[in-house]
C-alpha cells in the first residue's frame, strides 16, 4: 500500500504521439471530454498567474462542442474559490451551448459549495444516487461506465474525503453492477499529503480486487499525467482555469473508451503546449 501511494502521488506525463483519428468511429467506442478545475468566478475579469478562467472556458467550449461527444465530465473545482452563486451562474452560462449538444456531468471539488451548486444546477444528467450529503452520479455509456464521486470535504480548504457512507455505497454498487469497464471520476489527488484524498488507502483496498474498475480520473493538482496503482490507471487531468507552474498545460482531454482500453488526447489551450495533440493509449487490466 505504501508503494502504491507513492506511485499515485507522482505524475508521469506521456506523449505517445499515436494517431488518434483511427479510433474516432470505431465500433464499441464511446467518445468523451474530460475536463477539470474550471475555477469560474462571478467576476469575469478575475485572474490568477496571468490566466483568466472565465475567458479560458469561453474559448475552449466551442472546441469541445465540435468534437461530437457522447458526454463531458468536469472533475471538480467548478467555482473560483468558495463556490458562490455567481460563480455557478457564470459556469452555467458558459456551458449552455455545450449542454445543448451533449450532457455535462459534474463532480465537486474543494473550491465548490454543494448547496449553491445544486441551487443553480437544479437539473443534472445521469443517474443520481442516494448518498446522504454527497452529489454522486452514475453514467452508463456502452462500452464504459463512469461514476462521478463527491470528494468535497470543506469549501476552500485543500483536503478531500469520500467518507464512509459514500465508500459503502460504492462498494455495494460495484459488487452488484455488470462487469463493463468502470472509471471513477472525482476531484482530489491520490497521494498521502494533507491536501490529497484523505481516505485513499481505504478506496484502494476496496477497488483493488474489483477488476471492472479500470481507471481513476481526477484533477486538483492542475497537472497532466498518467500513473498506475496495481494495474488501475490514474489519470490526472490538466486544469482549465490556470496552471500552478509553467511546465504544465492548460486545457482538456479527449477520450475514446473501449472494452479493452482507451485513447487520451491532450488539447492544450494555454500554458505549456508541447504535448498538444499527443495521444496516450491505455490498456485496461
Amino acid at each position: 500500500m505504501k508503494m502504491g501511494l507513492a506511485t499515485a502521488g507522482s505524475v508521469f506525463v506521456l506523449g505517445a504521439g499515436t494517431s488518434f483519428g483511427s479510433n474516432k468511429n470505431a465500433k464499441g467506442t464511446t467518445h468523451w471530454a474530460f475536463v477539470s478545475d474550471t475555477h469560474i468566478p462571478a467576476d469575469v475579469e478575475n485572474h490568477y498567474r496571468g490566466f483568466y478562467p472565465y475567458q479560458n472556458l469561453q474559448k475552449i467550449v466551442p472546441g469541445i462542442a465540435s468534437a461530437s461527444l457522447e458526454g463531458v465530465t468536469i472533475t471538480g473545482d467548478l467555482a473560483r474559490l468558495t463556490g458562490e452563486l455567481g460563480d455557478y451562474a457564470n459556469l452555467k452560462k458558459l456551458l449552455s451551448s455545450l449542454a445543448e449538444k451533449t450532457p455535462v456531468f459534474m463532480a465537486l471539488g474543494n473550491h465548490d459549495n454543494r448547496d449553491n451548486f445544486l441551487k443553480v444546477f437544479t437539473e443534472n444528467p445521469g443517474e443520481k444516487q442516494s448518498v446522504k450529503g454527497k452529489h454522486v452520479v452514475v453514467v452508463d455509456k456502452a462500452p464504459a461506465r463512469l461514476i462521478l464521486l463527491d470528494s468535497l470535504l470543506y469549501a476552500n480548504k485543500v483536503p478531500g474525503l469520500l467518507g464512509k457512507a459514500q465508500r459503502q455505497w460504492l462498494g455495494s454498487y460495484l459488487n452488484q453492477c455488470d462487469d463493463r469497464p468502470t472509471l471513477l471520476c472525482f476531484h482530489h489527488t491520490l497521494g498521502d499529503g494533507d491536501g490529497d484524498l484523505l481516505d485513499v488507502p481505504r478506496l484502494f483496498r476496496m477497488i483493488k480486487p474489483i477488476q471492472k474498475v479500470k481507471a481513476l480520473v481526477f484533477g486538483h493538482s492542475h497537472a497532466y499525467g498518467f500513473s498506475q496503482f496495481e494495474g488501475i490507471h490514474l489519470i490526472n487531468l490538466p486544469a482549465i482555469g490556470y496552471n500552478f507552474n509553467d511546465a504544465q498545460p492548460v486545457g482538456w482531454v479527449e477520450a475514446h473508451l473501449r472494452n479493452q482500453g482507451g485513447d487520451f488526447v491532450l488539447h492544450a489551450a494555454g500554458g505549456n503546449k508541447d504535448l498538444d495533440g499527443h495521444a496516450t493509449q491505455l490498456t485496461w487490466r
